[in-house]
């Protein structure tokens, strides 16, 4: 019997590091000069005066932390306010916030499904439906990644077994949308019930950045259920789940990491409300987000680089290696240019990249720059043209 019970960490930290697979956390100055196309503020709000004015009052009138759970103590008027005016915007009936948009994949996902319940999730959903759906103990189908046909195969060889077809709105990695009008006529014409992680749609996309559901057409459908988080466009942090009053109602009564969690922070909400207000009415924000992720989609597919068409805020650059795709990162940053890195197994894929967001603050001076940089320090065979 070995004497160090953690010996094995050890071992698994050198295997890491023979695959150039070793993770380690950055801590980000206060005031950087670097270009950030690695974090998701995608609207510029995280810092916008009028935000953090409205999450320091709210700290101050409600206190640094929500004191406990939402079903004890951690619901405050402010909470409320803010899922009235959520729910309107993105045209659903109700919504419900969590302390963040894990927790709410988490919630959704679990709570309308369980044992006996079919689950059908794209291949390519984010890392926390997949926990959502192991947690669930429903049977969990995987569908092809963005395929309404194999997802109808699913559902039609369970017939009249109680199903939910989950799907991210917007595909983290890639960046590519899902069909989801496509997913919902299927859905609805075999009973089950769509849910729609929308965490890089909403700010985004549909009209005044209402999120990807009510560009679908399918916002507030009697069995469409939506995620977001608050910490993309709206600039804070937390999640919240949207759709018909009685699922939400099913969720405070039955969602673990509803009841039991803390609260969203005052401070939090406060701040990821005022951001809705400023969206509601600065529509722009939407529009400039997506024309800036296009101009950085031409510029480095011009320049021969091999980059995943954007649909969203989210440009993605393949990379040669997970080597090359951390050395090219580190060779951005020096150029004061900030990017994210994805290698495996964050990509199930295999394929390595660099991810770049978009951002609505962003000026064409400072997007042709940010595309001079990525592609002068491109390893010679990232270029689809060598």
């Amino acid at each position: 019997m070995p004497d160090d019970p953690f010996e094995w960490l050890d071992e698994e930290s050198a295997r890491r590091e023979r695959a150039g697979l070793t993770r380690t956390l950055r801590p980000r100055a206060a005031g950087s000069a670097l270009v950030d196309l690695a974090g998701n503020d995608y609207l510029g709000l995280s810092r916008h005066p009028e935000v953090t004015a409205a999450a320091a009052a709210a700290a101050h009138r409600w206190g640094a932390g929500s004191t406990g759970s939402r079903l004890v103590t951690g619901s405050t008027e402010l909470h409320a306010e803010f899922e009235r005016e959520l729910a309107a915007h993105c045209g659903f009936e109700a919504a419900l916030v969590l302390a963040s948009g894990y927790a709410a994949n988490l919630a959704a996902v679990t709570a309308l499904s369980g044992r006996g319940a079919l689950i059908v999730s794209d291949a390519a959903n984010h890392a926390s439906i997949v926990d959502g759906c192991r947690l669930s103990r429903a049977q969990t189908e995987i569908a092809a990644h963005a395929d309404p046909s194999a997802v109808r195969k699913i559902l039609d060889a369970h017939p009249g077994r109680r199903a939910l077809v989950v799907t991210d709105s917007v595909f983290s990695v890639d960046g590519d949308a899902a069909p989801l009008a496509e997913l919902a006529r299927i859905t609805a014409g075999r009973g089950a019930a769509l849910l729609v992680d929308d965490a890089h749609g909403l700010g985004v996309l549909g009209e005044g950045g209402r999120g990807t559901a009510h560009a679908a057409g399918i916002a507030g459908a009697p069995g469409v259920v939506a995620t977001v988080t608050l910490s993309k466009s709206l600039g804070s942090q937390g999640g919240a789940v949207l759709g018909p009053a009685r699922v939400v109602a099913h969720l405070v009564n039955t969602a673990r990491t509803f009841i039991f969690d803390t609260g969203l922070a005052p401070a939090a909400v406060g701040a990821a409300r005022e951001s809705l207000r400023i969206l509601a009415r600065e529509p722009g924000r939407a529009d400039r987000v997506r024309s800036a992720a296009g101009a950085l989609y031409t510029g480095l597919t011009a320049a021969g680089l091999t980059a995943a068409r954007p649909d969203a805020a989210v440009v993605s650059v393949r990379a040669p290696s997970p080597e090359a795709a951390v050395g090219w990162a580190a060779d951005c940053r020096t150029a004061g240019l900030l990017v994210g890195c994805f290698r495996p197994p964050s990509v199930p894929d295999g394929v390595s990249r660099l991810r770049l967001t978009a951002r609505a603050d962003l000026t064409d001076e400072q997007l042709a720059e940010a595309v001079a940089v990525v592609v002068r320090t491109a390893p010679p065979d990232a270029r689809s043209d060598r």
